[in-house]
Protein backbone atom coordinates (compact mmCIF):
# COMPACT_ATOMS: atom_id res chain seq x y z
CA UNK A 1 0.00 0.00 0.00
CA UNK A 2 2.66 2.18 0.39
CA UNK A 3 2.99 2.78 -3.23
CA UNK A 4 -0.28 4.45 -3.70
CA UNK A 5 0.78 7.30 -0.87
CA UNK A 6 2.52 9.18 -3.68
CA UNK A 7 -0.30 8.71 -6.52
CA UNK A 8 -0.84 12.19 -7.49
CA UNK A 9 -4.39 11.84 -9.17
CA UNK A 10 -5.44 14.40 -12.03
CA UNK A 11 -8.64 16.04 -11.04
CA UNK A 12 -10.65 14.34 -13.06
CA UNK A 13 -9.90 10.96 -11.60
CA UNK A 14 -10.18 12.96 -7.81
CA UNK A 15 -13.57 13.61 -8.47
CA UNK A 16 -14.99 10.50 -10.68
CA UNK A 17 -13.01 8.34 -7.28
CA UNK A 18 -15.09 11.20 -4.54
CA UNK A 19 -18.20 10.57 -6.39
CA UNK A 20 -17.81 7.22 -6.00
CA UNK A 21 -18.15 6.78 -2.54
CA UNK A 22 -21.55 5.24 -3.42
CA UNK A 23 -22.82 3.52 -6.38
CA UNK A 24 -23.24 5.46 -9.37
CA UNK A 25 -23.81 4.72 -13.23
CA UNK A 26 -21.92 6.46 -15.84
CA UNK A 27 -24.08 9.72 -16.11
CA UNK A 28 -24.46 9.80 -12.25
CA UNK A 29 -21.03 10.23 -12.36
CA UNK A 30 -20.80 13.09 -14.48
CA UNK A 31 -24.20 14.27 -12.67
CA UNK A 32 -21.95 14.18 -9.50
CA UNK A 33 -19.06 15.65 -10.37
CA UNK A 34 -20.65 18.81 -12.41
CA UNK A 35 -22.88 19.42 -8.86
CA UNK A 36 -19.61 18.67 -6.50
CA UNK A 37 -17.64 21.18 -8.71
CA UNK A 38 -20.49 23.66 -9.07
CA UNK A 39 -20.15 23.20 -13.10
CA UNK A 40 -16.29 24.01 -13.43
CA UNK A 41 -15.31 20.45 -14.03
CA UNK A 42 -17.78 18.76 -16.94
CA UNK A 43 -16.70 15.40 -17.76
CA UNK A 44 -16.92 14.18 -21.66
CA UNK A 45 -18.68 10.63 -21.81
CA UNK A 46 -16.12 9.36 -23.87
CA UNK A 47 -12.98 10.77 -21.04
CA UNK A 48 -15.63 9.38 -18.45
CA UNK A 49 -15.68 5.57 -19.42
CA UNK A 50 -12.07 5.56 -20.43
CA UNK A 51 -11.06 6.36 -17.19
CA UNK A 52 -13.61 3.80 -15.51
CA UNK A 53 -11.80 1.60 -17.54
CA UNK A 54 -8.89 2.22 -16.46
CA UNK A 55 -9.65 2.79 -12.60
CA UNK A 56 -11.25 -0.51 -12.54
CA UNK A 57 -7.94 -1.81 -13.87
CA UNK A 58 -6.21 -0.72 -11.19
CA UNK A 59 -8.76 -2.07 -8.92
CA UNK A 60 -9.25 1.41 -7.50
CA UNK A 61 -12.92 0.92 -8.19
CA UNK A 62 -15.55 -2.07 -9.30
CA UNK A 63 -18.78 -2.95 -10.60
CA UNK A 64 -21.60 -2.80 -7.70
CA UNK A 65 -23.16 -5.37 -9.46
CA UNK A 66 -26.75 -3.43 -9.26
CA UNK A 67 -27.39 -2.42 -12.90
CA UNK A 68 -30.40 -0.10 -13.48
CA UNK A 69 -31.29 -1.28 -17.35
CA UNK A 70 -28.05 -1.05 -19.16
CA UNK A 71 -26.45 1.42 -16.60
CA UNK A 72 -23.24 -0.34 -14.79
CA UNK A 73 -22.97 0.78 -11.83
CA UNK A 74 -19.13 1.68 -10.22
CA UNK A 75 -18.31 2.35 -6.55
CA UNK A 76 -15.21 2.75 -4.72
CA UNK A 77 -12.95 -0.17 -3.76
CA UNK A 78 -10.74 -0.08 -0.36
CA UNK A 79 -7.46 0.60 -2.79
CA UNK A 80 -9.12 3.51 -4.34
CA UNK A 81 -10.25 4.70 -0.89
CA UNK A 82 -6.90 4.54 0.22
CA UNK A 83 -5.25 6.17 -3.11
CA UNK A 84 -8.47 9.39 -2.35
CA UNK A 85 -7.23 9.59 0.94
CA UNK A 86 -3.85 9.78 0.44
CA UNK A 87 -4.15 12.46 -2.25
CA UNK A 88 -6.79 14.47 -0.48
CA UNK A 89 -3.72 14.84 2.39
CA UNK A 90 -0.97 16.10 -0.47
CA UNK A 91 -3.68 18.70 -1.56
CA UNK A 92 -4.12 19.72 2.03
CA UNK A 93 -0.61 20.24 2.25
CA UNK A 94 -0.05 21.96 -0.52
CA UNK A 95 -2.92 24.52 0.33
CA UNK A 96 -1.48 25.09 3.74
CA UNK A 97 1.75 25.34 2.39
CA UNK A 98 0.11 28.31 -0.24
CA UNK A 99 -1.14 29.55 2.99
CA UNK A 100 1.59 29.75 5.31
CA UNK A 101 4.15 31.23 2.57
CA UNK A 102 1.45 34.01 1.02
CA UNK A 103 0.57 34.93 4.89
CA UNK A 104 -2.93 33.79 4.63
CA UNK A 105 -2.26 31.17 7.16
CA UNK A 106 -6.35 29.41 8.55
CA UNK A 107 -6.59 30.00 12.26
Amino acid sequence: MAEQENIVLTEGVYYILLALTRPLHGYGIMQRVDEMTAGRLRMAAGTLYGALNSLQEKGWIRSAGAQEGRRKEYVLTEEGRVVLEADLRRLEELVENGRCVLGRRKE
